[in-house]
């Protein structure tokens, strides 16, 4: 009888980028629109909103929204690219706002007068984060005084909180572009960790899934719903591709899960499915 040796060579790390906590307010004029360069600017706080960020964008007296040409509804909800001097672009795609090119841009429209709009971010979905060395988990418990607490935060509290931290360490990169051919996957920057751990008015928190063993039928990974950058440093040597090293700590509650990734989907017929960011569904084998 033969034993197999489990390398961990299938563990990776999903991400998932955090809502705000309260929507954003602005005055939008026709100078702040710019429709040759398919670019516009809110009078938001530098760091407010990031490049890849998925935004609800909708008036405030719930008139029609003068932005988005061809666009004849109150709101719209897509993705956004903004540069360095806070120039904000909209696509319908994450790829594409990552990307950031002025031909998958939006065609935009500048309003006929000023309009009250709200801004909120809406981001719902997990990705891999790209060219990952390797990552440290590490969680502990807290014991917690019980005696002035009720019967039944004594029940959910006696053996003390789950805590944790841990770290990431990364290839650096920061080019918008994701890939040279075709992309299958969508994938998170490590660039992105330094823009969060700067950012004021949402905070630098993500939620993550830390995935120890992959597999379609039976996978165990942690997952924890708030996760919040303390650091993120970056090493440079001669000859070596720039690394960057991100320090978190987690926050709320922590659970460690075994079963079949929340991606994978099952049909009747029990042949597993892989749900893709792009919307496609593959047959995986099994």
């Amino acid at each position: 009888m033969t034993s197999g040796i489990y390398l961990g060579d299938t563990g990776t790390v999903e991400i998932k980028r955090t809502s705000l906590n309260a929507p954003l307010s602005s005055d939008l004029d026709a100078a702040d629109v710019n429709v040759s360069l398919k670019r516009f600017s809110f009078d938001f706080d530098s760091g407010a909103l990031i490049t890849g960020d998925r935004v609800h964008i909708y008036t405030e007296d719930k008139s029609t929204l003068q932005l988005v040409a061809g666009h004849n509804y109150p709101d719209w909800a897509g993705y956004i690219s903004i540069n360095e001097a806070g120039g904000i672009r909209l696509f319908d795609t994450f790829s594409e706002a990552i990307n950031g090119e002025l031909s998958d841009a939006l065609t935009l429209t500048a309003p006929t007068s000023t309009q009250q709009i709200l801004v909120a971010t809406s981001n719902d979905d997990y990705r891999f984060v790209s060219k990952i060395q390797n990552y440290q988990f590490t969680t502990n418990r807290e014991a917690v005084d019980l005696t002035s607490l009720g019967d039944e935060f004594k029940r959910n509290y006696a053996s003390g909180l789950i805590s944790g931290q841990g770290s990431l360490d990364c290839f650096w990169e920061y080019e918008r572009r994701l890939c040279t051919n075709d992309c299958t996957s969508q994938y998170e920057i490590s660039q992105y960790f330094a823009e969060l751990v700067i950012r004021m008015q949402q905070g630098s928190s993500f939620a993550g899934r830390f995935n120890l063993y992959t597999d379609v039928s039976e996978s165990v990974w942690w997952d924890v719903p708030v996760c919040i950058v303390t650091n993120v440093s970056m090493a440079f040597e001669p000859g070596v591709p720039i690394r960057t090293r991100i320090d978190f700590v987690t926050s709320g509650e922590i659970r460690m899960k075994i079963g079949r990734l929340p991606g994978f989907l099952v049909q009747e017929d029990t042949d597993p499915l892989l749900q893709e960011d792009l919307g496609r569904i593959e047959l995986e084998d099994d």
